[in-house]
């Protein structure tokens, strides 16, 4: 048994939910958010068979996709008030994933 923890964009996260429940997956859905950002994502919690593993990977690749976005460039030193007028491009999307060994799963 196997801990898949995937970390996703929030605007990936409902397709991907919805996938995950028609792949025949059950997950668990933590609101969670970034440190460098501060933009929402999704904490996924799915514990699947070991041998069911890379069909899970294969619906986050199908649903988390990597893009740019442009963003207001904000100095570490500025702090939150600061607001710049350059833009930068950065990527967003795509999915974090750990796959973790379950020692001793129980459904209580």
């Amino acid at each position: 048994m196997k801990l898949v923890i995937g970390i996703v964009n929030g605007e990936d996260a409902s397709n991907l939910l919805d996938e995950i429940t028609k792949a025949g997956f059950r997950a668990t859905k933590l609101s969670t958010s970034g440190g460098f950002l501060k933009m929402g994502n999704v904490t996924v919690l799915v514990g699947v068979e070991e041998e069911k593993v890379e069909e899970l990977l294969d619906v986050f690749r199908a649903c988390c996709s990597r893009r740019t976005q442009m963003v207001s460039a904000v100095p570490p030193y500025m702090g939150e008030g600061f607001i710049s007028s350059t833009p930068v491009e950065i990527t967003i999307g795509g999915a974090t994933v750990f796959i973790l060994d379950v020692d001793r799963f129980l459904k209580l």
